[in-house]
């Protein structure tokens, strides 16, 4: 991704709001009652729509919304992993003993995530999960297991992902695209019933996500990596282990994606960390200034991060001690899927011009905390986006 040399680019995390439309096309399609043909045509029309209205909004580097990545409701926090369980083979759905629904208790060098409802910020506000927390969907859903040699089968549903992306591009004259797919630490978070350790389970994930990477790579796109497993992971590990225990633990993950990346343009990857999406209290986030240096490590271009929600946005500072290697660029939110309330263009303004005073100017791309679809109401949704922008414009003109 290349340097702002006039203003501040613009970006967002990825998933957008899904039309009514897609929505209820996603549906049908699940129910075998809308032929693909069809489907694939209201697909490509609804990419077309996202992108423009990205562009209208003030958006440079945009993307499909993560459309490719079926939502059959409004509210979804699970879009973004769900949509590899069906581009990869070896997956089933069993009745009993899925290991992801066992409860695990950590020791000093032995850890293991435990379930979904066993977090520690879910346990210590218990009532208010039980009872406030809207995900659209159980977060104890049922998930696959690997119970044979996984492979990637996705190569139809990622060649549709990029294409339409490019048609859309290319309609509406935007910038620069992107892509996001998962990262090998999340995605080896389903079941293991096959492989005989997790390093081998999430190397085998490299393999499979490797060849997703490549194909968007190869259509002239970036490829965003998703990977909330190196953050939120924290939370998962029950009880709390130490920091070094834990880097620890996700450097198999960190290696298994740098692992994926190799051979592939450096300047064609983005990486995205966050601490989860819902809209809980999030006490138990793992500070940042602790992350900073396994982020780094990764082989991409472009880092983004949540730093405009109330539990990170005073983490800016910490840029002050990390020194950003040449040729990297950051993308911090500026803007927030945690809250209903539409962030000031001002506020924008003043967040990337701290960003700007300790990285310097061109090196930060104005980006959202998170994905804003399934998480916030689309008209907020939009209406953070065009802050978002004009917030850009504001910074642009007083650093530029």
């Amino acid at each position: 991704m290349a340097e702002n040399t006039t203003c501040i680019q613009t970006t967002h995390v990825g998933s957008l709001p899904r039309s009514e439309r897609l929505q209820k096309a996603n549906r049908q399609r699940q129910e075998g009652t809308l032929a693909e043909i069809d489907f694939q045509k209201i697909l490509a029309e609804e990419v077309q729509n996202v992108v423009t209205q990205q562009v209208e909004v003030g958006i440079d580097i945009v993307n499909d919304g993560e459309y490719g990545h079926a939502m059959a409701q409004a509210v979804d926090y699970g879009a973004w992993w769900h949509y590899s369980f069906a581009r990869t083979g070896g997956l089933e759905l069993i009745e009993e003993g899925n290991p992801v629904n066992e409860v695990f208790r950590s020791t000093p060098g032995n850890l293991k995530y435990t379930t979904f409802g066993d977090r520690r910020d879910w346990t210590k506000f218990h009532d208010f999960y039980a009872t406030e927390l809207d995900l659209g969907n159980d977060p104890d859903r049922s998930f696959p297991v690997a119970t044979s040699a996984i492979s990637y089968v996705g190569q139809d549903a990622v060649a549709s992902d990029t294409a339409n992306l490019n048609t859309a591009i290319q309609a509406v004259g935007a910038q620069e695209g992107f892509v996001a797919a998962l990262s090998p630490g999340s995605a080896a978070r389903v079941g293991n019933k096959h492989y005989a350790s997790d390093k081998e389970f999430i190397f085998a994930w490299a393999d499979v996500l490797k060849e997703e990477y490549k194909a968007i790579i190869d259509a002239g796109l970036t490829v965003q990596i998703d990977d909330p497993s190196i953050a939120e992971g924290w939370d998962q590990i029950n009880p709390e282990p130490s920091v070094s225990d834990y880097l620890n633990f996700i450097q198999t993950s960190v290696d298994a994606l740098n692992y994926a990346l190799e051979d592939l343009p450096q300047d064609k990857i983005r990486f995205h960390l966050c601490w989860g999406s819902w809209h809980g209290p999030h006490t138990t986030d793992l500070e940042f200034k602790h992350l900073a240096k396994t982020l780094l490590s990764i082989n991409a271009s472009a880092y983004s991060f949540e730093a405009a929600n109330a539990r990170h946005a005073h983490e800016w500072k910490e840029w002050e001690k990390i020194e950003l290697p040449a040729g990297k660029v950051i993308l911090p939110g500026v803007v927030s899927h945690s809250t209903n309330v539409v962030e000031h263009p001002e506020l924008v303004a003043q967040r990337i011009e701290q960003f700007a005073s300790v990285v310097g100017k061109e090196n930060v791309i104005a980006s959202t905390d998170c994905g804003l679809g399934g998480r916030i109401h689309p008209d907020i949704a939009w209406a953070k986006l065009r802050s978002l922008g004009e917030g850009a414009k504001i910074a642009s003109e007083r650093l530029f």
